[in-house]
């Protein structure tokens, strides 16, 4: 019994330990906590991004950007291709999201 208490013990004392770093580790990337949450936040983008989309971003795609912000974008705009993604078309969702943010670099 004593044994189970001290294993109980020990793994909350790692918890307390590890956690803090978890949490600055998670904060200091621009997306949060990853790059794919990141673009799952982005799907109700995707009717106006697909290839040829005369579409305008819908209220849950503007909310998604204002969300999410200029640094992560620019990650996501900045990072590898995404399949079945119009990258001109995603470069304009900010602007048609009226979210002013300033251009990637």
């Amino acid at each position: 019994m004593k044994t189970r208490k001290s294993q109980v013990l020990t793994v909350i004392v790692l918890m307390v330990l590890v956690e803090p770093s978890l949490v600055k580790e998670a904060t200091a990337h621009p997306c949060g906590q990853t790059f794919l949450s990141a673009l799952i936040q982005l799907v109700p983008c995707t009717l106006s991004v697909v290839p040829f989309s005369t579409l305008s971003p819908n209220e849950p795609c503007c909310s998604a950007i204002k969300t999410l912000g200029q640094p992560c974008l620019c990650v996501i705009a900045n990072g590898p291709s995404i399949p079945g993604v119009d990258h001109t078309l995603a470069l304009q969702l900010p602007g048609k999201c009226s979210a002013n943010f300033p251009p990637c670099n």
